[in-house]
């Protein structure tokens, strides 16, 4: 394993994700925090690799869920995809075990989080706070995923797995107030005294070693935490909002993406993985045939004015209806809905060229929680001021032209995002929101339509056998779970993904 991680290292962490270790292996001691020779620097640009690759590419379902995507008609029915009868393995490689395709692999978020675990056990015999407090904020980050997936998972005893070889399972608020914590503690050891070297500056492939830009990202995951909690606190999070501006860096801003490179390049397993994944491969191929976009979607986008739609997709390979051109979830097929004469998910403005940065926290939606934050009289500040920032950078950060002038051109104009216009301003907020991180975080979407039901005319899947079913409230819990760790996932008891909500899910 040492010598396919620093070979690894080697070729930039590109091609981590097959050769990792399942969260379950007990084959080593997880006492032993890694290798003596695998330090944390050579940890670190697998770890935030990892991160930024999962969050970016592996949620097409909420994409389709969302709205925003759908099938394309080169395939059949996908199930459980359109009828919503969410079965223990569907999407399971999002808990452990991560795929090993030789052509897309992936890593599950365990997985992720034990090597962050790994390395910050390594950084503290080291002392080395800046690879401790990262690895904190990327644990927050996987904890987090998981948590609103799956609601309570294995947390206080998950990653012992030699003491804890069948971790219980903690409660979902608990787990985000733990995380809370967590954050905390990191931003205070980006504080401590430490030497930003050549060597933490390379292996740091977000920030290069910008400590400030580290107390960002933790901040502004910290306002997630808090944002996704809304409508269940009961009051604003005084303290917490406290914290964050004692902290004194604030969030990230315009301009100011946490995006990762760790030297992507025109070759096999080393493309940017939200090019590789819906674009094109090494050799110039197209390679997503079944993600296109949704009719529903181009029709907000046309229907108001908003260029956004040539950004965020493609134009069709084979014209039949127009350039662009889209699917229904869980649609029939038939002539015209042929993926080639449909419009890709992958546009100019998401897949810029095979050796981009990989997007992991954008400041499109740090911009968008700091606006709703505002508005909900968390943040001082004008709430229609951060709103209209936060619009205006979506379309900065597209690459529309004359972005700002388009912006506020869309802004003043159209209903759909009127300030003055909208008598329920947070569900303004985060309307927009939903139309700026297309392709960008569709999670985050599905997110916020539990939470607070927006939009509201989301298309439920035509699938004929959906039986009333609708939109899943979660995942079930993965099969591996039942069948290693029984007792307690049993003690969760009945999942039913239509009925079974995340804490924060007040509906």
């Amino acid at each position: 394993m040492k010598n396919k991680i620093i070979l690894l290292f080697t070729l930039v962490a590109i091609t981590m994700a097959s050769c990792k270790k399942s969260f379950f292996d007990i084959n080593e001691n997880p006492n032993l925090a890694t290798e003596k020779a695998v330090e944390p620097r050579l940890l670190l640009p697998m770890v935030l690799n990892a991160t930024a690759k999962k969050m970016a590419v592996d949620y097409g379902f909420a994409a389709q869920w969302m709205g925003y995507w759908a099938r394309g008609g080169n395939f059949g029915p996908s199930i459980p995809l359109e009828n919503y009868n969410i079965t223990t393995t569907y999407e399971q490689n999002n808990w452990s075990n991560g795929n090993t395709s030789s052509v897309n692999p992936a890593i599950a978020w365990f997985d992720i989080i034990k090597d962050a675990d790994d390395m910050e056990k390594k950084a503290k015999e080291l002392n080395q706070p800046f690879y401790q407090g990262a690895a904190k904020v990327v644990k927050s980050i996987g904890f987090m995923y998981l948590v609103d997936m799956y609601n309570n998972v294995p947390y206080s005893e998950a990653l012992n797995v030699v003491k804890y070889i069948a971790p219980k399972y903690d409660k979902g608020s608990d787990i985000y107030a733990a995380l809370l914590l967590q954050l905390d503690t990191a931003n205070a050891l980006f504080n401590e005294p430490m030497d930003i070297t050549p060597a933490l500056r390379s292996s740091d492939i977000m920030f290069s070693g910008n400590l400030e830009m580290w107390h960002k990202l933790a901040n502004t995951q910290k306002l997630k935490l808090l944002i996704h909690q809304s409508e269940v606190l009961g009051s604003a999070p005084t303290a917490e909002i406290n914290k964050i501006i004692a902290e004194g860096n604030g969030f990230l801003m315009g301009g100011e993406t946490a995006q990762v490179q760790p030297g992507y390049s025109i070759n096999a397993y080393q493309l940017n993985p939200f090019y590789a994944a819906f674009l094109r491969d090494q050799n110039g191929n197209l390679v997503d045939d079944f993600n296109r976009a949704s009719k529903y979607m181009l029709g907000k986008f046309i229907d108001n004015s908003d260029i956004r739609y040539q950004y965020v997709f493609s134009k069709a390979a084979n014209p039949l209806n127009g350039d662009y051109y889209g699917s229904i979830l869980g649609g029939p097929v038939v002539k015209d809905t042929l993926s080639s004469v449909m419009s890709n998910v992958a546009g100019p403005g998401l897949a810029k060229s095979a050796t981009q940065p990989q997007w992991l926290f954008t400041s499109v939606e740090s911009m968008f929680l700091q606006a709703e934050a505002t508005q909900r009289g968390w943040l001082t500040g004008d709430a229609e001021t951060a709103y209209r920032a936060a619009v205006n950078e979506s379309f900065s950060w597209l690459g529309v032209t004359n972005a700002a002038t388009t912006a506020d051109t869309y802004l003043d104009n159209q209903a759909i995002a009127s300030w003055s216009g909208a008598t329920d301003k947070v569900k303004l907020i985060v309307s927009q929101k939903y139309l700026a991180l297309v392709g960008i975080n569709n999670f985050e979407a599905w997110v916020d339509y539990r939470r607070l039901g927006v939009p509201a005319d989301v298309p439920i899947s035509l699938n004929t056998g959906r039986a009333g079913r609708l939109i899943p409230l979660r995942l079930a819990y993965p099969q591996n779970e039942y069948s290693f760790n029984a007792s307690n996932v049993k003690a969760e008891g009945t999942i039913d993904p239509q009925t079974s909500r995340i804490f924060w899910d007040p509906n």
